[in-house]
């Protein structure tokens, strides 16, 4: 479970202060995946940054009682100066996991031969975001937080595999996705909520959720 109580976020941004939360309440439930929708510009990845608590509130309380996993592509806890090697099973022993089926899976999944023993630096962006990808889902997570904005790969082969274990992890999980365009939630979600005026307003479809985020278009 995910709960933020009377959680206020905002950014000075050198003209006026960006309100992202004020003083918003709102839980997600194992078992039942949420989907946001918000305009580009408003605070998704913010808010996505809170729940897995890479950002704090300015104000309020956000309480986790499950394992939460890093936003999808999410670099910060990758050593740039050590190999996918080092940091694949650095990672596994922080999760108490076999670093030898951590490494394994992520060299299986990332695809990228002979770097994967290079410093993670020398990588270009794709690479970076398919190790990264790979290292995620090597883990095991109850809510897994996905950020439209993540660095995506053009490997066909890559998304391929990618695709099919993150099917395979989301049927026992529960999602959180933002997204600016519904068409995105409705391959992950049923219920929906709607980012508006510092406020999440969340409803039992995306169709009625659908509805207020046309409505403020």
């Amino acid at each position: 479970m995910i709960a933020f109580e009377n959680v206020s976020k905002s950014f000075w941004t050198g003209k006026s202060r960006k309100v992202i939360l004020d003083r918003a309440s709102f839980r997600v439930e194992l078992g039942n995946s949420l989907g946001i929708l918000a305009k580009n510009g408003t605070g998704k990845t913010t808010i996505i940054n809170m729940m897995a608590g890479l950002e704090k509130p300015d104000d309020g309380k956000v309480f986790r009682t499950s394992r939460i996993s890093f936003p999808l592509g999410f670099m910060g806890g990758i050593i740039s100066k050590h190999t996918a090697t080092e940091n694949a099973r650095y990672i596994a022993r922080l999760y108490g996991l076999d670093p030898d089926y951590v490494e394994s899976f992520c060299r299986w999944l990332a695809g990228i031969d002979e770097y994967f023993d290079m410093p993670v630096g020398t990588y270009s962006s794709g690479m970076r975001s398919r190790f990264s990808f790979s290292l995620m889902l090597a883990l095991e997570f109850d809510i897994y937080l996905i950020d439209e904005g993540m660095p995506s790969s053009t490997d066909v082969e890559f998304n391929r595999k990618a695709g099919q274990v993150l099917r395979q992890r989301l049927k026992n999980a529960t999602v959180v996705v933002v997204s600016h365009q519904p068409a995105t939630l409705e391959k992950f979600c049923r219920s929906a909520a709607v980012l508006r005026n510092g406020q999440l307003y969340t409803f039992e479809t995306l169709e009625e959720a659908k509805r207020l985020y046309d409505y403020q278009a």
